[in-house]
């Protein structure tokens, strides 16, 4: 269910997105990358072949939260699947994430297996 896939990751940390292109890449999924909360709304309106957006919460200046916010006010974005990832795994979390429009939530360090089989379970749908 992977293969030939496109997955926008929104991380402001450079080695994360690498590490998880580098996983995806192996499952012949299809990567853009950007990252800040903007760059991945710009990212969404120019390509509008994107399958999943895999979306870091901790981000400078527009957070996850903020973004999937923004995402979700676009009739276009609307079934677009979205899963949060965050490293401060804090009460309430999951719920932010899921309000905010997530259609998944992930605590760092995510397990590769744990993520390919949320990708897969969304984009089979």
């Amino acid at each position: 269910y992977l293969a030939g896939k496109k997955v926008l990751i929104v991380d402001d940390d450079m080695r994360n997105i690498f590490a998880l292109t580098t996983v995806l890449e192996e499952h012949d999924m299809v990567i853009a990358s950007a990252d800040n909360g903007r760059a991945a709304i710009r990212t969404l309106r120019e390509q509008s072949d994107i399958d999943i957006v895999r979306m870091d919460i901790m981000m400078p200046e527009m957070d996850g939260i903020d973004t999937m916010r923004e995402i979700r006010k676009h009739a276009a974005f609307k079934n677009l699947p979205i899963v949060a990832v965050t490293a401060k795994a804090m009460k309430g979390d999951r719920e932010k994430c899921i309000e905010a429009g997530a259609w998944d939530y992930l605590a760092k360090p995510v397990d590769t297996e744990q993520l390919l089989a949320v990708l897969r379970a969304w984009l089979h749908r």
